[in-house]
């Protein structure tokens, strides 16, 4: 009897070790996606670049994060928890997992794809130059800057335009690291620089609001003949949140074809003509270096 009892209880035991064993397997953890649906909010990193993602009287605005918003609350995410980080940081920081998403209008390109896990592209821009008023050195393109080893540009810290610069011939000393665009713009007024670049919506724009007659967009601007160029945007998440990645891009694409994303571009200054991404372009491509 008691020999009957106890293998009875090592049985018993054996049952409560394969339960436990299964409840912390990989399906015992709820996902991210689960999570951030159960909390009804997504953490978003996000850099102060204007059109595409920016603070304004203490509110997160711009094209990506609209976007954003939109394909969340699809998703039955209605509350988004922004986090201010410098351009630079902002991989970093996803890596980390600080962030649930970053948002910040991001162009896919491959080197980045090793880090991260990209959305599907959501807009496609170009680049742009700002000079000294009168181009005084009559800057027209990035060869311009390469012809020139006394000529210096600010660029933002991290972003693509310090790699674009680099392959079209200027030397990595004529460039110079700022935080943020406003600081870049500073950086050319005061004369500590001779030109910045970015895309060229957030130039033109940054250079509207800084309201300034010591600076000018150069119309004349020659787009450079780099891979990466044209720039496709995106959301970007964490390599191991595949499952978040594959609903975000499901209702992205609902909102590519119902318009919405259209119109949300074009409400942050976009042309839903010229910035729209088209069908047959896929962040796999982009990240093989097929594009």
């Amino acid at each position: 009897m008691k020999k009957l009892l106890l293998a009875s209880l090592f049985g018993l035991s054996i049952i409560l070790l394969a339960a436990c064993g299964d409840s912390t397997s990989g399906d015992g953890d709820d996902g991210l996606l689960e999570k951030l649906q159960d909390e009804g909010k997504v953490t978003i990193g996000f850099a102060n670049e204007k059109p595409y993602a920016y603070e304004e009287d203490g509110e997160l605005k711009g094209a990506a994060v609209d976007i954003a918003a939109a394909v969340f609350a699809e998703l039955g995410i209605d509350e988004m928890d922004s986090q201010l980080s410098e351009f630079g940081q902002l991989i970093s920081g996803l890596q980390a997992k600080q962030f649930d998403v970053i948002t910040a209008g991001m162009a896919i390109m491959p080197d980045r794809c090793e880090n991260v896990t990209f959305g599907e592209p959501e807009m496609t821009y170009g680049e742009g130059l700002i000079v000294q008023a009168g181009n005084p050195l009559g800057l027209e393109s990035y060869a311009d800057i390469a012809a020139n080893p006394d000529v210096t540009v600010s660029v933002m810290s991290g972003a693509m335009e310090n790699d674009y610069l680099q392959e079209e011939g200027v030397d990595p000393s004529q460039i110079q690291s700022a935080d943020d665009i406003p600081a870049t713009f500073a950086a050319v007024e005061s004369g500590r620089a001779d030109a910045t670049t970015g895309t060229e919506m957030t130039v033109k724009m940054a250079l509207e609001s800084a309201d300034t007659d010591a600076l000018e967009f150069v119309e004349t601007f020659e787009q450079p003949d780099v891979e990466g160029i044209p720039s496709y945007g995106a959301a970007a998440f964490h390599p191991d949140e595949q499952e978040l990645v594959d609903a975000y891009n499901e209702k992205l694409a609902e909102l590519k074809a119902d318009g919405t994303v259209a119109e949300l571009l074009e409400a942050n200054g976009f042309s839903a003509e010229m910035n729209m991404v088209p069908d047959d372009i896929t962040t796999e491509q982009i990240c093989n270096g097929e594009l």
